[in-house]
């Protein structure tokens, strides 16, 4: 901390108490100062000497026969006001980052400029400020701290504007140049062999922290007008003084006598947050100032700001930061609606980005791509799945989630079979209708073989949903074996073209050896899984199995096998037509690839 020496005679204030101060001289004083409920007992001639407010004030007093000079609003109080009368008396004072501020608009209140004295407490401060403070990092945040409970005098004399300036300066300097000390407990930095420990770009995030609201806006105003600092670094600044001074609890946020200002604090966090997509501040920190924008009840143009930002990365968030309470009038546990706005925003802003980029390409070239597509349609699914479980999450609020994901970005349907699941057992009443209308968003072509398994023996399927598990089941599980017995016989093709009598290195016969004992045990392999097969329906409930036989059984008559099929539920489309295309066009395949081998 920088400071200053001025004068050099002792100092012979004395405090004769209930709010006397006076000067220690043989001489007897001459004139009463009052400031505020302090009286100082002075001499005329030092204090004229050097401040031109004194003179005039003394003037007129003399002329109302009065020792006494009150000086009302007085900058810095008692305190502010010593320091001057010290100066003017040739004491010594220190002035140093908490009081000089104070010192100097007390000057300028008293008119101590050069017309009065040469080298007076204005002149001498300004040198002081220039030459020290405002070069220090942390005397120029202190300074600053320091100005609030001094305007409007520190704003106009330019002091809060010149100790905001060199802040942001020295914000954007090069990290390898900062020679000064500064606080950094977030993270160990990066260490590089043979180097100094290097400085982190957001070295500077903690120590402004300290700033109250208004002067922290100003000061990360100034920082991004110098163009020099990256979105990420302003997301990791705005993110640290939101911990720092936004309280934990729920009861904290909302209590009376500190809602207004938390309220007026989280509106300017918002206003601050870069608004590209670039910068790192993460989507969970943005949807934890949701909740709080939401609990303080921030203004529409805040909460919208929110939501923009957020929808811009909303790939990047959990189900936990999704569950955001709802507030009255919703009914529900969650905020289902403001998490659906989201969504939309989010895949309007894909959308459009992929009809510019790449008009020629289909949606699913675009897919892969993009694996935000993906992960945000994972993300739903497992959300979906929570919100399931609230009896007042009702049947179209949840459709209207779900059909906001597009069939490209659900190449798997497990998560969604999942919550669907979920849904119908904590839905009991849903008519029949209605379970066939929710399940028929599910596409059980792209359900794994646990979760087809699982959907064969669950009971809160309708029917028509189970026939479609079990016969496209069925025609995974024939597409697989027939793979495997076309492998097989393709060894076999290819070892009978080899000659009867043929010179082979020993590395080549290791390799025909180990392509037997491969062939050996595929072999024996296809046995044991035709055998698992053959016993996988038995596993079944009774009412899976019943419909599991019938359908099987009519599949195999294939002169009439669509007439059969509409005996089942009323599908579009006859599900044993489809195994028999399957299969007749796997067969096919095989075929003309065994031809090309051999």
């Amino acid at each position: 901390m920088k400071f200053m020496k001025l004068g050099s005679k002792p100092d012979t204030f004395q405090d004769q108490g209930k709010g006397v101060r006076y000067v220690s001289s043989e001489l007897a004083t001459d004139v009463t100062i009052i400031i505020g409920e302090v009286k100082f007992y002075l001499h005329k001639f030092p204090l004229l000497s050097k401040s031109n407010k004194l003179q005039n004030l003394v003037s007129k007093a003399n002329e109302e026969n009065s020792e006494e000079i009150q000086l009302v609003d007085f900058p810095g109080g008692s305190k502010a006001f010593e320091i001057c009368a010290k100066f003017c008396y040739g004491m010594t004072v220190t002035l140093n980052p908490y009081n000089v501020v104070a010192a100097r608009c007390a000057a300028e209140y008293l008119e101590m400029t050069e017309d009065a004295d040469r080298g007076n407490l204005i002149f001498k401060i300004d040198v002081f400020l220039n030459s020290s403070v405002f070069r220090s990092w942390k005397d120029s945040i202190i300074v600053l701290q320091t100005t609030k409970s001094l305007l409007p005098w520190s704003e106009d004399l330019k002091v809060v504007g010149r100790c905001i300036d060199s802040i942001a300066s020295k914000t954007s300097m090069d990290p390898s140049s900062i020679t000064w000390s500064y606080t950094y407990n977030r993270k160990v930095g990066m260490k590089f062999p043979g180097k100094v420990e290097s400085v982190p770009k957001d070295w500077w995030v903690e120590d402004i922290c300290e700033l109250e609201i208004d002067l922290y806006k100003r000061v990360m105003v100034a920082v991004k007008s110098k163009g020099r600092m990256d979105g990420s670094v302003i997301g990791e600044a705005l993110k640290t003084y939101a911990m720092r001074w936004l309280p934990d609890s729920i009861e904290a946020l909302v209590s009376e006598a500190h809602s207004r200002r938390n309220k007026s604090l989280l509106e300017t966090i918002i206003r601050l947050l870069p608004s590209d997509k670039g910068f790192t501040c993460s989507c969970s920190f943005l949807l934890k100032l949701l909740k709080v924008a939401i609990l303080v009840g921030a203004n529409d143009s805040s909460r919208d700001g929110l939501v923009r930002s957020i929808s811009l990365k909303l790939d990047e968030a959990s189900v936990d930061d999704l569950l955001i309470p709802a507030r009255s009038p919703l009914t529900t546990i969650y905020d289902v609606e403001l998490v659906k706005c989201l969504v939309d925003r989010f895949m309007a802003r894909e959308r459009s980005s992929r009809d510019k980029n790449i008009p020629a390409k289909s949606t699913n070239d675009f897919i892969l791509g993009h694996a935000s597509w993906l992960k945000v349609g994972k993300l739903i699914d497992v959300y979906l799945a929570e919100i399931a479980r609230d009896p007042n999450v009702n049947l179209s609020i949840f459709i209207e989630l779900l059909q906001s994901i597009p069939d490209s970005a659900r190449p798997i349907h497990d998560a969604l079979y999942e919550s669907i699941d979920i849904y119908l057992q904590e839905h009991s009443s849903l008519t029949k209708a209605e379970r066939k209308h929710l399940c028929g968003f599910m596409d059980v072509r792209k359900l794994t073989m646990d979760a087809s398994m699982h959907a064969a023996q669950n009971e809160q399927l309708p029917l028509r949903t189970v026939v479609q598990v079990l016969f496209f089941e069925r025609i995974r599980a024939a597409a697989g074996a027939q793979a495997i017995n076309h492998r097989n016989t393709d060894a076999v093709d290819w070892q009978k073209t080899l000659p009867e009598k043929q010179n082979v290195s020993k590395p080549s016969s290791e390799i025909k050896i180990k392509g037997e004992e491969d062939t050996q045990k595929n072999m024996k392999l296809v046995k044991k899984g035709s055998k698992n097969r053959s016993s996988g329906p038995q596993l079944l409930p009774s009412r899976s199995r019943r419909i599991f036989d019938k359908l099987f059984v009519v599949g195999k008559v294939s002169g009439n096998g669509e007439n059969r099929s509409s005996e089942t539920s009323g599908s579009s489309q006859s599900p044993t037509l489809v195994i028999t295309r399957e299969i007749k066009s796997s067969s096919s395949s095989s075929r003309n690839r065994r031809h090309s081998v051999s």
